[in-house]
């Protein structure tokens, strides 16, 4: 069986990063970033909750709790407003496809490493158990 160095591993990585950037999803991503950063209203807004968030953060630290109540509901509002601009929604879902992507990838690795330790050991893929497992338990169990 061919061992690995963590360099051809992190290199093995670095390919595969490339790959996912290359994606549909990545570039969808990438078009809507570039259309939120060139979007005056989006600015316009983001820069307005930027200073309701530092009012917020003033008012608590100085105890003002009516103030930070009436912050925190405009801020609610103008974040509201934010989210209800079609290129922050589509700009929202591509984050959470290109998140879930990388959820995938590392679910299966991590999957797949899991299995191949239990095959490579003579174990039990079906319990998800390696072979030293069963022969623990086997032994456990002898009187």
């Amino acid at each position: 069986m061919e061992k690995f160095t963590k360099e051809q591993i992190i290199d093995k990585a670095k390919d595969l990063a490339r790959m996912i950037s290359d994606t549909e999803e990545v570039d969808f991503f990438k078009r809507a970033e570039a259309q939120i950063n060139s979007n005056q209203t989006v600015a316009e807004l983001m820069s307005v909750i930027k200073g309701l968030q530092k009012q917020a953060v003033n008012f608590q630290h100085y105890g003002k709790t009516e103030a930070l109540k009436k912050t925190e509901e405009k801020l609610a509002k103008v974040e509201r407003e934010l989210d209800e601009i079609p290129i922050v929604q589509e700009f929202k879902q591509s984050q959470i496809e290109v998140n879930d992507m990388l959820q995938m990838v590392a679910t299966v690795i991590s999957n797949t490493v899991t299995d191949e330790i239990i095959k490579s050991t003579e174990g039990d893929l079906l319990h998800g158990k390696t072979g030293s497992k069963l022969k623990s338990e086997e032994g456990s169990h002898s009187c």
